[in-house]
């Protein structure tokens, strides 16, 4: 019994030796590598690029007052359409008092001055009728005080200026009566009820009543790297994505490239501007984020290949056609000519033909026996 019980464990151990040596041997050999195979095929190659920008109106007007005071009503919203000389709000003059007090002054010294000529032209006109005094020393007279009731109109003209901003001859040219300048889209009112505000002059802007702007009429204004903004040109088309509306895309063509770029995080940027065409599907906001896609060169009906089944080497490419697709695969080094490529595809133009079987990427077992499990 002991010795079959000492066969048993030598049967036992030389086995663990041989199955070690098979799992070492096999360990140690290479392993072979297999690849995909490719067809070339024939489509179309573009080499694109992306500027990031926004959309936003080609003129966007601020309407400010010409007149300062405080906003007595404001008649309109954003979002609301308005055409020129729709009043936006209205503005109540708050009367400087040492202005308001030369008014009245001189409206007074007009009404005083207007009775004394008043009663001259009554006595003269007396005296004309009665043959005492000539026509021209009556003309004088009446001259005199037509002058006087003009003056005590202007005093009354500027006294009501002064208090509430517009006389009652013009008040169909009133400035309190903030009116549109364009037809259009009302796209902000910044100013309510009850703000202070100020006229345009020399050392202030002044303040903004509202901001109008034509939807209609929109540009696409963004920036382009350095390293292509050679390669466009004004007229290119442009194909707009805007990420507020996915699944849309805008046409739009280019109409502006900057003179001179703007340095941002090291890189230099160029300002590039498009007009948007004009669309019924949606309605674009001012303001949305962008981005635009512009064709710098294209390539249609032509043969492709994958990116990945090119080798490259001191400048020329190569690919491997296959030449015995079995284990381990056998393939042949030829080198080819090559023209645009869009990072995914690249067109051949000389050195293989649409029949080539090509090789690809290489195949991942550990990848590949994952999903065979699964």
């Amino acid at each position: 019994m002991k010795k079959v019980g000492r066969i048993i464990w030598i049967v036992i151990i030389s086995l663990i030796v041989l199955l070690t040596f098979v799992f070492l041997w096999n360990k140690s050999r290479p392993e072979v590598k297999m690849y995909d195979i490719v067809s070339p095929t024939t489509g179309t190659v573009e080499n694109k690029t992306i500027a990031t920008g926004k959309v936003e109106p080609r003129d966007e007007i601020l309407i400010k007052p010409q007149i300062s005071g405080i906003v007595s009503d404001v008649l309109k919203e954003a979002g609301q359409m308005i055409r020129v000389g729709d009043v936006i709000a209205t503005v109540k003059v708050i009367p400087e008092m040492g202005q308001l007090n030369s008014a009245e002054s001189r409206l007074r010294v007009a009404d005083i001055n207007l009775k004394q000529l008043e009663t001259e032209y009554t006595r003269q006109s007396q005296l004309y009728a009665n043959g005492v005094i000539s026509k021209e020393e009556f003309d004088a007279a009446e001259a005199a005080y037509n002058k006087a009731q003009e003056e005590k109109a202007n005093a009354e003209d500027a006294l009501d200026i002064v208090r509430e901003g517009v006389s009652k001859r013009y008040a169909q040219l009133s400035n309190t009566q903030i009116r549109s300048t364009i037809s259009g889209m009302i796209l902000d009112v910044p100013v309510k009820k009850g703000n202070s505000v100020i006229q345009a002059n020399t050392f202030n802007d002044g303040t903004t009543i509202a901001s109008v702007a034509n939807m209609n009429d929109l540009i696409f204004r963004g920036n382009i790297d350095e390293t292509e903004v050679g390669k466009v040109k004004e007229g290119m088309p442009l194909i707009l994505t805007i990420g507020a509306l996915s699944g849309e895309t805008f046409d739009a063509r280019l109409e502006y490239i900057s003179p001179k770029g703007t340095e941002q995080s090291g890189a230099v940027l160029f300002e590039i501007k498009a007009a948007v065409q004009a669309t019924d599907s949606s309605f674009i906001r001012a303001g949305y984020s962008a981005n635009a896609e512009i064709v710098l060169a294209s390539a249609t009906d032509v043969m492709i290949v994958p990116e990945g089944s090119i080798e490259y080497s001191n400048d020329s490419a190569f690919v491997h056609i296959l030449l015995k697709d079995e284990k381990p695969q056998v393939f042949e080094k030829q080198y080819v000519e090559t023209g645009l490529s869009d990072g995914v595809n690249i067109e051949i133009k000389n050195g293989i033909t649409l029949e080539s079987k090509l090789r690809g990427n290489e195949i991942d077992r550990k990848a590949k026996k994952t999903e065979d499990k699964k």
